[in-house]
Formats: C-alpha cells, sequence, structure tokens
C-alpha cells in the first residue's frame, strides 16, 4: 500500500435512537470529511430500531467503502436500561461493519475527546466545534454526525501514531487493529 495514498475510515457513535456515521479519507498530510450523517430509528420496537441501524450502517457502508472502521466504548449511564440500549445498539452497529468485512476498532469516549479535543473531558460543543475546525466542515454540524467525525479523526490520530512506531519497530496496523 502507498503510504501516502489516502485511508477511508468510518467512525460511529452509537445509540438506539440516533446513531452517527461520519467518513473522512486521511492521509500523512491530514484528514478532510467525505459524509456525515444519522441514522434516526424513531420510537420503533427495539429489534425494529436494531435492524434500522443494521441495515442504515451497511447501506453506507456498501456506498462509501471505508477500508476501516472505529466505534464509541459504551459508558456507563446512570440507568442500566439505558446502557442495555446502548449495548444493542453498538452490537447492531458492530455487526453490520463485521458483515461488510470491517472490523472496527474501539474508543473510549474520553480518548476520543482526548485525540480531538486535547482534554478528555470536554463537552459536546467542545468536541463539534474541533471536528468543524480539524476537517474545515461549514455550516451545522448535528451533534451525533460530529461525534461519530470525532471517533474516525481519533482512529486516524490513533493510527498514525502507530504508524510512527511501526516504522521503528515493525508493527502493522491495518483494518483497525494491531497486528
Amino acid at each position: 500500500m502507498n503510504p501516502a495514498a489516502p485511508i477511508r475510515i468510518l467512525g460511529i457513535d452509537p445509540g438506539s435512537r440516533i446513531t452517527g456515521y461520519g467518513l473522512i479519507d486521511s492521509s500523512t498530510s491530514g484528514s478532510r470529511e467525505v459524509a456525515c450523517g444519522c441514522i434516526e430509528t424513531g420510537a420503533a420496537e427495539m429489534p425494529q430500531r436494531l435492524e434500522r441501524i443494521f441495515l442504515g450502517l451497511r447501506e453506507v457502508i456498501e456506498r462509501y467503502a471505508p477500508e476501516e472502521a472505529a466505534i464509541e466504548q459504551v459508558f456507563m449511564h446512570r440507568n442500566p436500561d439505558s446502557a442495555l440500549k446502548l449495548g444493542q445498539a453498538r452490537g447492531a452497529a458492530v455487526v453490520a461493519c463485521v458483515a461488510c468485512g470491517l472490523t472496527p476498532a474501539e474508543y473510549s469516549p474520553a480518548s476520543i475527546k482526548q485525540a480531538v479535543v486535547g482534554r478528555g473531558r470536554a463537552d459536546k460543543t467542545q468536541v463539534q466545534h474541533m471536528v468543524a475546525v480539524l476537517l474545515g466542515h461549514r455550516g451545522e454540524l448535528q451533534a451525533d454526525a460530529a461525534d461519530a467525525l470525532a471517533v474516525a479523526l481519533c482512529h486516524a490520530h490513533t493510527r498514525e501514531g502507530l504508524g510512527r512506531i511501526a516504522g521503528a519497530g515493525g508493527l502493522a496496523v491495518r483494518r483497525g487493529r494491531l497486528r
């Protein structure tokens, strides 16, 4: 693979009602936004919401052909029922990726914020602002789509750092995992 060639990365911010997705092309010269949006599941029953997430992400993957994927890890809510629903949505997203040949890398919310904003406790508006700045995004950026782009940027920054290490130590990074 040409080291200067951009790699397309899909970032996913899972949610049981709204799942954000963001695609970037990342290379040694920087990252650029390809597409972003949200899969809204509405007030359907949970099985139908999970199906919508799965089908929606599969459609995004087939349309934009990312080479790597990354997803936000589940964090524990105050409400265990919410955490379970989020975990199910995340599972549907992971299965959509795997069904399309991608194994998503996983990042904690704090890691994503640290990579994009420089602070692991940054708030949503800070994340949205930095995503817009880093990608030169103009106009309104919906929160879930911005979060998904932040996941993709986190993966790009992480893989870039690991790539530097690989040059020194022989590690290879491909498809969102260290080999």
